[in-house]
């Protein structure tokens, strides 16, 4: 590893590879996904479902998903 390669030692956001997060698109819609790290959620505005980032893993099931339609605005 070189010294201007620092991406094995820079931590991820919720732990999870930014490069992962580019892929996925909601198992719902098969729409474009948001990321908030300050959630760690993948937000589907499509499908109004959050779903949840734990140990670095998104979660990308329906049942695990949190409903944003009762969100307040």
């Amino acid at each position: 590893m070189s010294d201007t390669d620092t991406s094995e030692s820079r931590p991820f956001p919720c732990g999870v590879d930014p490069r992962l997060l580019e892929r996925l698109v909601c198992p719902v819609t098969r729409g474009p996904l948001v990321f908030d790290a300050d959630r760690c959620e993948l937000v589907s505005k499509q499908a109004r479902l959050a779903y949840p980032i734990r140990d670095g893993l998104p979660i990308m099931l329906e049942s695990e998903a949190r409903d944003l339609s009762t969100d307040p605005a």
